[in-house]
């Protein structure tokens, strides 16, 4: 195959909806495809820089301008400029009450920032607006369970699961990476489900496409592999690189990242926590980069401090532990798994 952008697709089309933009900033259609093509391929700073420059020839007559005032906020929150997203996404508000791509971005920074039970009350307030917002009802009330995970309260989280996210799910590949993450996230802290795990995966199953790029497909076999079914896990690892066109749908660093993840994660299920841990740590430093938000992403970082931990990696998951504490202080998910490592080091044998 020739190299170059018949080889990325994704990336030659968001080029070129850039280029389109910076000769006509008032278009509708190149300034969507191009956010969420750039959110596709991990480019943060092209999420808020290309809106920055294109806001002057917009204002407050326009009647799409409060939403294109919550794309820059998604900017500026997924690069950590959280004071400015805020800000710009409360502007958002203003114009468009109902903007629930406004109200993620708000969530997205309580996530960044905590505490967990400023972001529980912020979604509850706003639920009554998100909940008939079918493009984010599910993520929103992802969201609403991950602050509730943050805040030690998995039972809530669950229930946030059940009755917020399990009745939406219907095939969509967004909705079924939303299920499994959250899925994986309460696995992670000690709440099985096997049940839950099945439908998701039956779900899965009946898709007319498991995975249309690597982000996706990685949170099929989590699924799969979650519920035991390990001869479809690795059927979909291999597509990672037998298939063609997911390849060309994913990001570059997003397909790097995707094979040794879920080799992880299926290391996980079988309890190699060794092989999980490596297989994580080679690419950690990557791992903002998965082909999802940042919040998403986390999930890497997560699963390998619990590899650590029940693979008794003393030293990492207490520097882990350490750094999502120090990073997250008010975070009670952080404080447990902080206490965690400090006990593992406790009962470990002198050397």
């Amino acid at each position: 195959m020739v190299a170059g952008s018949s080889r990325r697709p994704v990336a030659g089309a968001a080029r070129r909806y850039g280029d389109l933009l910076r000769d006509c900033p008032r278009d509708r259609l190149a300034l969507l495809a191009a956010h969420g093509l750039d959110f596709r391929l991990g480019r943060r700073d092209l999420l808020r820089d290309p809106i920055a420059a294109l806001l002057p020839h917009w204002d407050a007559r326009d009647p799409e301008y409060g939403y294109v005032l919550g794309m820059h906020a998604f900017g500026l929150e997924e690069t950590g400029h959280h004071e400015g997203a805020l800000a710009a996404a409360r502007r958002s508000l203003e114009f468009v009450p109902d903007n629930a791509a406004a109200i993620h971005v708000i969530a997205h920074v309580h996530e960044m920032r905590g505490p967990p039970d400023a972001g529980i009350a912020w979604l509850r307030g706003t639920q009554p607006i998100w909940i008939r917002n079918a493009g984010f009802r599910v993520h929103l009330a992802w969201h609403l369970a991950v602050f509730q995970l943050d805040a030690d309260a998995a039972d809530e989280a669950l229930s946030t699961y059940d009755e917020l996210i399990a009745p939406q799910l219907d095939g969509g590949n967004n909705g079924l990476v939303d299920a499994s993450a959250l899925l994986w996230r309460l696995q992670l802290r000690g709440t099985r489900s096997a049940r839950r795990w099945r439908k998701v995966t039956d779900l899965w199953r009946r898709g007319r496409s498991i995975g249309n790029r690597a982000f996706e497909l990685v949170h099929a076999v989590m699924a799969f592999a979650a519920s035991k079914q390990d001869g479809r896990a690795r059927k979909l690892a291999e597509r990672l690189r037998s298939d063609a066109m997911l390849r060309a749908r994913s990001g570059g660093e997003e397909l790097a990242l995707a094979e040794p993840l879920v080799a992880a994660i299926m290391a996980f299920c079988r309890g190699d926590y060794d092989r999980a841990v490596d297989s994580i740590s080679a690419i950690r430093a990557a791992a903002d980069r998965c082909g999802g938000s940042v919040a998403q992403c986390d999930l890497i970082h997560l699963t390998l401090l619990e590899a650590a931990l029940r693979g008794q990696r003393e030293q990492l998951a207490w520097t882990l532990a350490a750094e999502r504490a120090r990073r997250k202080p008010a975070s009670r998910l952080n404080r447990w798994l902080k206490a965690r490592a400090w006990t593992l080091g406790a009962t470990q044998p002198a050397t």
